[in-house]
């Protein structure tokens, strides 16, 4: 378990080294092994903890417990009972397609915490008794010494006690762009955000350069990666709005099949019916309550959803998440690699008193120079400069055949140099050959710049590169437009001006310098100033236009992230993301109550330098705001945060495993834009289910409408048992399935975030079923009564019932594409619906007019002029349920004006 936080646990970059080492009893020169043996036995394994998990039997019987599979079992063993055995063995069919998806759903789910296991080191280098061992990294115990060298994990935190030149990319838990440089001393205050501890190592990190020693301080489960592990364990995800939206549906059609079907069966009970006959009888009628498809079309539905949105670069471990996509309102969005390319790039240049911006993003070296917004060659000052900033760098770039872009092998700062230099037409490779490097002196974290030796044409020259003071105090000449000139106070307090206003945009700004005829003894002094560079990881391209398209689509954006406030705030303010709301730190959220949180949180729109447990609250704020809360992300520090949401979306290529395994969706090409895609399938996967109940419930209103008003007025049944299975399983099946494969609406993300709140069954959508189902039972217990008051037999009276019935069905599939919309805009759009109505009619004339059929389903083989009346009072539906749609859009339907869609409010 991880100890609670209290005055008696140690701050430990707080500590100076001697303070820390006395705290754990241990020393410079590491622990016994006696000493390690007794407090890994105190202390546990250096490992992650697994959750106590549900065994899978239990996950299965949980899947029985959702009231629509319970109704269709009881539905399927009354079938079997009473000799309907394809009935039966149709709706098992569905139950157990709907029981072992939900089980495999749920049993990957826990798989996060593997994940991170997987993440830590496999071996740790340590000091014990003085001497230098390496052990499996699970043997790890708070007090040892560790070895870090460049390309090594961390295997547990740790505050360090000797830092030459180390670096450690922190990416995955932190968010920060770029490797962070270490030292030793110790710092303050207290509450520093987990990316400023710049004295400390924490576990599942990596060093990339340099080397160091540490004293490791927590293990296992209280290490930062452990405490994101117990924030995984009991993080518990919430029911989707669908998941509630369709028991919600189920109870009600329980009781409104056994209220219904008791009271015709209690009346024909009353009136001499055989009991028999009418027990056959109500389970026919219960079957035709209960939408049994309904399990079935809300899978077919999601897993089309999934297939579309895999073609769009989202990938989705739980299907009822599709669906939730539709009613989101707001995307927490981490920036590196998410928002930003996480990829360095030069985005201007100070060179010989001109302010130049560099074009492009990204590796790629492809972009241009301008000045003042023209575009412009590269001027000899420029490409001197850029000559000396690639030549002081070891990174190189490449492109990467594997997904054909291009990629950096080396410091990302050094990577955007290079690729500044190659828009230049200045490529690394001709500029090593023309200029070999002969000598270096390293950047350290004491001098903070880099020095090279080169040999050219002309002789030795020195190429340096580092932060502007720093280089500066090293230059007395400068560049300019007619030459070089002495580098006088004055020149130099304007070049900090100007470092100052890069800085002051969020871009890392670095000097850069030369000299000629240089010696590795003189490399260091009377340098030429050459310019500087002002560097960030920029957004991507089409971050923006997806910002602006969840703004029109009524969805909130807001950045979470680890990164520098100032950096933060440049990114979001350039891509809209900014506009009127706070930037809060995460030391300013520590200070937050919950209740504070939760008032304040929809005037936030940029939360910065926040841990995993920051994530957290602010998702849970919103949730408790009412929002559906969207987290993207691809650290491990995400990971709590993805999975407490309502839909976690993980980043595929650059994103951990521990990300991917805890959210619902994982874009396959890490680009922000594609949620916005996932959002429009999402949207779409939902109303087509919603056309489904609209279409199929309106058709039971009319159907038990219809009974009713027959065992009410005491005239005979119009339909008979095996009738009414009919209508339900196989005329409403197919055209049911088909309105799931609808295409989406052309004004999908234009529409404001459906609230989970309303449900489906909005009062439009109720009024909608109503009209619909009314009419279907007027017009059809209308024909059933003037049949049988014209002296014809009571089977022609139910098979023209039975034909009008269904044709109207056929009609309405049509209309309720739609709720809002005519049916006359596009109304053959759907090629499934056509093909499943053609195989219908067909179906529907061969039970009318093929003899052994006519016996099976008791019809009578109708005449032409029947068949016309039967097709005239179908279609008549159509102008009942435009005028209903039209009254809807009027907000005829609705408490107030607004309740209505945007687009209608001027109608």
């Amino acid at each position: 378990m991880i100890p609670p936080a209290n005055s008696s646990t140690p701050v430990w970059h707080t500590l100076t080294i001697e303070a820390a080492t006395s705290r754990l009893g241990s020393s410079l020169h590491g622990l016994t092994v006696a000493e390690a043996a007794r407090r890994l036995v105190e202390h546990g394994p250096n490992e992650l903890q697994a959750a106590h998990r549900v065994s899978p039997w239990g996950l299965l019987g949980e899947q029985f417990k959702n009231v629509l599979v319970v109704i269709l079992l009881v539905a399927t063993g009354l079938s079997a009972f009473l000799g309907h055995g394809v009935e039966a063995i149709v709706i098992a069919v569905i139950v157990l397609f709907a029981v072992l998806l939900g089980f495999i759903q749920e049993f990957r789910a826990e798989r996060a915490i593997e994940a991170l296991r997987q993440m830590a080191a496999p071996t740790a280098t340590v000091l014990r008794e003085g001497s230098e061992l390496e052990i499996p990294a699970r043997e790890l115990v708070p007090g040892d010494v560790i070895f870090l060298r460049a390309g090594d994990k961390v295997p547990a935190d740790a505050r360090l006690i000797e830092a030459i030149n180390l670096q450690i990319e922190e990416a995955a838990l932190t968010g920060e762009s770029v490797p962070v440089e270490k030292h030793t001393a110790a710092l303050d205050p207290s509450d520093l955000a987990v990316g400023d501890r710049k004295n400390m190592a924490y576990a599942g990190t990596a060093s990339t350069y340099g080397r160091g020693r540490a004293l490791a301080v927590a293990t296992g489960m209280n290490t930062e990666f452990g405490k994101i592990a117990g924030m995984l364990q009991s993080v518990e995800t919430g029911r989707t709005p669908l998941q509630v939206n369709l028991d919600k549906v189920g109870r009600t059609l329980a009781w409104a099949a056994l209220v219904i079907v008791s009271m015709i069966v209690t009346l024909g009970l009353m009136r001499g019916q055989p009991f028999l006959e009418m027990l056959i009888f109500g389970v026919a009628l219960a079957v035709a309550v209960v939408p049994e498809a309904l399990p079935a079309v809300v899978t077919i539905s999601l897993a089309i959803g999934v297939q579309r949105m895999a073609k769009r670069h989202a990938l989705m471990r739980r299907l009822p998440a599709v669906e939730t996509l539709g009613s989101t309102s707001v995307i927490c969005s981490d920036k590196t690699g998410t928002l930003t390319r996480d990829e360095m790039t030069v985005r201007k240049v100070v060179v010989a008193g001109q302010l130049l911006d560099v074009s492009g993003a990204g590796y790629e070296p492809v972009g241009r120079f301008s000045l003042d917004g023209i575009p412009v060659e590269p001027s000899i000052p420029l490409k001197r400069l850029l000559q000396a900033a690639t030549l002081a760098s070891d990174a190189r770039i490449f492109c990467d055949a594997s997904n054909g872009g291009w990629d950096v092998k080396g410091d990302p700062t050094e990577g955007a140099l290079v690729v500044a230099a190659a828009k230049a037409a200045l490529p690394k490779a001709e500029l090593d050959t023309e200029f070999p490097r002969v000598n270096e002196i390293p950047f350290t974290s004491e001098t903070k710049r880099m020095i090279t030796l080169h040999r050219g044409p002309d002789g030795v020259i020195a190429c340096c590169k580092g932060a502007p003071e720093v280089v500066l105090d090293s230059c007395t000449r400068r560049m300019t437009e007619n030459g070089d000139a002495a580098l006088d106070a004055a020149a130099k307090a304007q070049i900090l001006e100007s470092a100052r206003l890069l800085a002051s945009e969020a871009l890392r700004v670095l000097a850069v310098a030369s000299k000629p005829d240089a010696t590795l003894a003189t490399a260091e002094r009377d340098l030429t100033f050459l310019g500087l560079v002002g560097m960030i990881d920029p957004p991507r391209p089409e971050a923006k236009a997806a910002v602006q398209t969840c703004a029109t689509a009524g969805i909130r954006v807001l950045m979470i992230t680890g990164d520098h406030p100032l950096t933060a705030q440049a990114i979001a303010r350039e891509l809209g993301i900014l506009k009127k709301g706070r930037v809060v730190t995460g030391a300013e959220l520590e200070a937050m109550s919950d209740a504070e949180l939760e008032r304040d949180v929809d005037s936030i729109e940029v939360f910065a330098r926040v841990s995993p447990s920051h994530k957290l609250r602010v998702v849970t704020a919103l949730q408790k705001r009412g929002h559906l809360a969207a987290m993207t992300g691809d650290g491990v520090n995400d990971a709590p945060a993805l999975k407490k949401a309502d839909i976690g979306i993980a980043m595929g290529i650059t994103g951990t495993d521990v990300t991917k395994e805890a959210a619902a969706m994982t874009l396959t090409d890490d680009n922000f834009a594609s949620i916005v895609a996932a959002v429009e399938e999402g949207r779409g996967l939902f109303s087509n289910i919603k056309k489904y109940l609209m279409y199929l419930l309106s058709s039971n209103i009319g159907e038990i409408g219809l009974m009713t008003a027959a065992t009410l007025a005491g005239v005979p049944l119009p339909l008979s048992a095996v009738q009414i299975l009919y209508v339900n399983l196989a005329t409403d099946g197919l055209p049911a399935l088909a309105l799931a494969l609808d295409p989406p609406e052309g004004d999908l993300m234009r529409r404001q975030p459906r609230d989970p709140r309303k449900g489906i069954f909005t009062r439009p959508v109720v009024m909608l079923m109503l009209a619909g189902g009314l009419w279907s039972m007027v017009i059809n217990f209308g024909v059933f009564l003037w049949v049988l008051s014209s002296g014809r037999s009571l089977q022609e009276a139910m098979t023209l019932t039975f034909v009008t019935l269904v044709l109207t069905e056929f009609i309405k599939a049509y209309n309720f594409r739609s709720d809002r919309h005519s049916v006359f805009r596009r109304p053959f759009a759907n090629k499934w619906l056509n093909l499943a109505i053609g195989w219908e009619l067909l179906l529907l004339v061969a039970v009318v007019h093929v003899p052994f059929l006519e016996r099976a389903f008791g019809t009578f083989n109708l005449p032409l002029a029947d068949w016309a009346i039967a097709i005239t009072l179908a279609l008549s539906i159509s102008p009942v349920l435009e005028l209903a749609k039209w009254m809807a859009r009027r907000g005829l339907w609705t408490n107030t004006r607004a309740d209505l869609p945007s687009e209608f409010k001027n109608c």
